[in-house]
């Protein structure tokens, strides 16, 4: 072998093992004894304070307010609990699997409804895309950054996200919501860090949070706060949970045998007191007198209760 390609190719192994940017990180093979991990997450101690936005100081609080306490407050809805304390958003998934089924992930799409960005939560792989879509009838400021609780956020982009210049034929044909120009970003985050939020700049009360996977086995919580994840190959894991309101992973050991299933279940402690500045309180220099004559704050679509 020629030196110094030989040495090239010893840095370079060097490199990806200082860096965690391995070849060998995951290898898809044929999974044919898998097993299955399900269970449910809850959350006890009640639901948390919710952060709240004043509208009358924020762009477009008549369109945005369809969604409020009617009082001119609009709520960041990132609890969303069940009747029997099932969490709703939450990411369930496998540590450090070295190898397993076919790890694809379906484009990330993610629209803004009514002042609301949906998906609120999301999983991608690294370097893959996301697509935003305005479904509004004003424009958004979309700003994404990656973050760690260690090491605080670094910003990913900052763009606007323009409303469909034919909203108005809307009506027309019975649609309440047409697409805009679609805004793709490739999502790429520094070694140490697998967390990235997207926030509105004009509405901040408007959150999207992602979580890049290193590995196929996951699952985000719906309504029910079920999960089940399929075809792991036989042996011991670490199970891991995430939740954009909480502030750090809850983890626990588990066993998986061949076409067996394993039962785990995860509780989080709801947080309590103050969570951010932004609470509803009352001050009548910004109050709903503020608005033009005529207008009104009315939640059409979703009446929010603190």
């Amino acid at each position: 072998m020629n030196r110094r390609l030989l040495v090239i190719g010893i840095m370079g192994l060097g490199l990806g093992i200082l860096f965690g940017q391995t070849a060998w990180s995951y290898s898809e093979i044929k999974v044919t004894n898998g097993g299955t991990i399900q269970g449910k997450v809850t959350i006890e101690g009640g639901k948390p304070r919710p952060m709240a936005f004043n509208l009358v100081t924020i762009p477009d609080p008549v369109f945005c307010g369809t969604i409020s306490t009617g009082t001119g407050w609009r709520l960041l809805e990132d609890f969303i609990i069940g009747p029997d304390k099932e969490l709703k958003d939450v990411v369930v998934m496998l540590k450090n699997v070295k190898k397993g089924k076919a790890f694809t992930i379906p484009k990330v799409r993610i629209e803004s409804i009514d002042c609301d960005f949906i998906p609120f939560m999301n999983v991608i792989k690294d370097k893959d895309e996301i697509e935003v879509v305005n479904m509004d009838p004003v424009e958004h400021d979309i700003q994404g950054y990656e973050t760690a609780r260690e090491r605080g956020a670094r910003v990913l982009f900052n763009r606007p996200l323009p409303m469909n210049p034919f909203l108005e034929l809307a009506g027309i044909f019975g649609k309440k919501y047409m697409a805009g120009k679609p805004m793709i970003e490739q999502i790429h985050l520094r070694k140490g860090r697998n967390l990235f939020v997207m926030q509105c700049g004009f509405h901040p009360y408007m959150f999207a949070w992602g979580l890049v996977a290193e590995n196929p086995y996951f699952f985000i919580t719906k309504e029910d706060g079920k999960f089940s994840i399929t075809d792991v190959p036989p042996g011991d894991y670490i199970l891991a949970a995430w939740h954009p309101g909480m502030k750090k992973f809850i983890e626990q050991p588990v066993t998986v045998k061949a076409h067996a299933s394993t039962g785990a279940n995860f509780v989080y402690q709801s947080p309590q007191g103050r969570r951010s500045a932004h609470e509803i309180e009352e001050n009548p220099r910004f109050g709903l007198e503020l608005l033009k004559e005529g207008e009104e704050i009315i939640p059409s679509i979703k009446l929010q209760i603190p």
